[in-house]
């Protein structure tokens, strides 16, 4: 998943993304208010300006694969939301939403692989 990630371009991206966590998900890891900008991203008629925020998403779509190998993208989206025990109980997805991505990020991809390979 990390390598499928780094290639991807932002359109592709975020509809690989839109696709397994949904458009109001992602609009909520992309911190935007509204979906329709989650559409312009995925049709590439509007870009992501914020390098982080790019890299947020990446490192929610290397989350999402690595869940979605044995579970179903519903199971995703409800790790992402839930709280999590490995996470000292936050949502994922607010860590990464609000949190330093250098301190989060690999909190979370571990969270993800621990529950991957436990369940």
């Amino acid at each position: 998943a990390y390598a499928e990630a780094a290639r991807m371009s932002q359109p592709e991206l975020v509809a690989a993304l839109r696709d397994l966590l949904g458009a109001r998900l992602v609009a909520y890891l992309g911190r935007v208010s509204e979906t329709r900008a989650v559409r312009q991203w995925a049709d590439g008629t509007r870009t992501i300006a914020n390098p982080e925020d790019v890299e947020r998403l990446r490192i929610a779509y290397r989350a999402a694969r690595l869940i979605t190998e044995r579970d179903t993208p519903a199971v995703a989206q409800a790790w992402f939301q839930g709280l999590n025990p490995v996470l000292d109980d936050r949502a994922p997805a607010l860590l990464l939403r609000d949190g330093e991505l250098a301190d989060v990020g690999p909190q979370v991809l571990a969270a993800a692989r621990q529950f991957a390979a436990v369940g």
